[in-house]
């Protein structure tokens, strides 16, 4: 399987099938409901492919998913990708419109669907699908020992549609080709093999998400177990990571956070873990150390989106220095900052990132005017690049640090302000756990910056006021806050991400 996984490009279901012939017995995938060896997760592989084929999936036709993630809902994505189809799992955390949306757009004929999901959006949903439920896949695909027609993937053909989150308007479907996901996840796969490491994976994060392929695609590539986590908690984290001896994992901030609270943290055994992989949202450099000192292993942050670009590596504990950092470009990405008129800008600016690498998206799913705007085409070479949708600037060292969303970037008075370096300024205050800011409008300056913060335990809400006024007085005129605004929680979508739409609602509705 090694020669496999050195070449340029290859076939996902190939190599499933090639470890499932060399290691039958051994466990490819659990969880909470059981276990399957590669044999029967080759076969079950085989048989629901074939099934699809039988009920009429064309080539480059889209499969929806959508449920809590399971074994049976990993094998409904590879089977998809088995069949010469398209995995296209839809977020469980979407509205209903939002759904019948994404499932649309894919132009899916098969709908599998938990029994959850089903009771909730019922029996009048998307009729125009052949529904399966996925507790029944057993019962649905074809009989044991039947083969699917074989399918030789082509570089170009499509592998799955990712749907963003919606946190920027309607879901896009992002679509990925088998070629993209061979260079994402052959060379890690291979790394780890060469390595010597027997991968145990725990893949916490929704099967629906692009963060949980890293915990997903490539341990199967490299013929190492995974174990499948239907919904995150913190202690029952720690017990499977204990039990399953895990060695890699991918978790988002929100989760280390929770992993760190947890108050019997310290009483598990998670000396097995080698690597930590970490994307998707802001990573404190605090988080950061506090995962270094009480987490074995080293620790990988990776900056990207979906939509590929740039890809930045943070090994941290190699460099505990640059934790405020997202790491450099990766071997075979590129990254260039400019301004708003898109020119270069001079080193350590801030500036809009733009970046360009060999796993970069085949574009939205049929919005080709977004794939365009989405792109960056450098006048002088006429090379493609992405636009990554953050402000960032490079240090002297090559290692990028985010100030931004560019669409979060505030303009007040004719002066660009970073709401990061405002949710420093509060975060560094010792009685405020989590920050906050937004722009709001303002007559006087255009717009204005608004914060929002959870307190510390025993912090009380009287405290806010002497908050704003001790925060302020270390900033600059043009950053100061005009308020600041106590919650409780911060609104985040299912991995994490900060919802600064729900934060410009409240805002709203508190200046009415």
């Amino acid at each position: 399987m090694l020669e496999i996984l050195q070449q340029p490009f290859g076939s996902f279901p190939a190599v499933i099938s090639g470890w499932a012939r060399q290691q039958s017995q051994a466990i490819a995938m659990r969880d909470d409901a059981g276990e399957l060896n590669w044999a029967e997760l080759d076969d079950r592989v085989e048989r629901l492919a074939a099934r699809l084929l039988e009920t009429g999936l064309e080539r480059g036709q889209s499969v929806a998913i959508l449920g809590t993630s399971s074994i049976a809902y990993a094998l409904v994505f590879l089977a998809a990708v088995r069949a010469g189809g398209v995995a296209a799992p839809l977020s469980t955390s979407a509205s209903r419109s939002q759904l019948e949306g994404m499932a649309r757009d894919s132009g899916a004929r098969h709908l599998f669907i938990d029994a959850a999901k089903s009771a909730e959006l019922g029996e009048d949903f998307l009729p125009g699908l052949d529904h399966v439920g996925l507790e029944g896949i057993d019962r649905w695909m074809a009989p044991a020992g039947t083969k699917a027609t074989a399918f030789d993937p082509a570089p170009q053909d499509e592998f799955n549609i990712i749907y963003s989150s919606g946190t920027t308007g309607i879901p896009k479907g992002i679509v990925h080709s088998h070629q993209m996901r061979w260079r994402q996840f052959a060379s890690t796969a291979l790394s780890y093999r060469e390595a010597g490491l027997d991968v145990r994976a725990l893949a916490s994060t929704p099967l629906y998400s692009n963060t949980t392929m890293v915990a997903f695609l490539a341990p199967l590539l490299a013929g190492g177990m995974v174990r499948i986590m239907g919904k995150f908690d913190a202690t029952k984290w720690l017990e499977l990571a204990e039990a399953d001896r895990t060695n890699v994992t991918m978790l988002v901030p929100v989760q280390y956070q929770r992993l760190m609270a947890e108050p019997n943290f310290d009483t598990f055994n998670v000396s097995s873990l080698k690597l930590k992989y970490c994307t998707s949202a802001p990573f404190s450099p605090e988080l950061k150390r506090e995962v270094l000192d009480r987490m074995p292993g080293g620790l990988i942050e990776i900056y990207s989106m979906t939509e590929g670009g740039v890809v930045c590596l943070l090994a941290a504990h190699e460099f505990p220095d640059k934790l405020h950092t997202v790491g450099r470009p990766a071997p075979g990405s590129e990254l260039k900052v400019l301004d708003d008129n898109d020119r270069p800008v001079t080193a350590g600016t801030p500036g809009n990132l733009v970046g360009r690498s060999q796993t970069m998206m085949a574009g939205y799913r049929n919005r080709p005017e977004q794939t365009r705007e989405a792109y960056w085409t450098d006048p002088r070479t006429g090379e493609v690049w992405q636009r990554m949708g953050d402000i960032g600037r490079v240090d002297a060292d090559g290692f990028v640090e985010l100030v931004g969303r560019a669409k979060d970037m505030i303009i007040s008075g004719g002066f660009n302000i970073y709401p990061s370096d405002l949710e420093a300024a509060l975060e560094a205050e010792p009685r405020v756990a989590e920050a906050a800011v937004i722009g709001v409008p303002s007559e006087k300056w255009g717009e204005t910056p608004l914060g929002f913060v959870r307190l510390e335990d025993g912090v009380a809400e009287t405290e806010v006021p002497d908050i704003l006024s001790a925060v302020n007085s270390q900033l600059g005129k043009t950053q100061r806050l005009s308020a600041l605004h106590l919650v409780n929680e911060m609104p985040r979508s299912h991995i994490g991400k900060l919802l600064k739409t729900e934060l410009r609602e409240r805002a709203a509705h508190l200046a009415k």
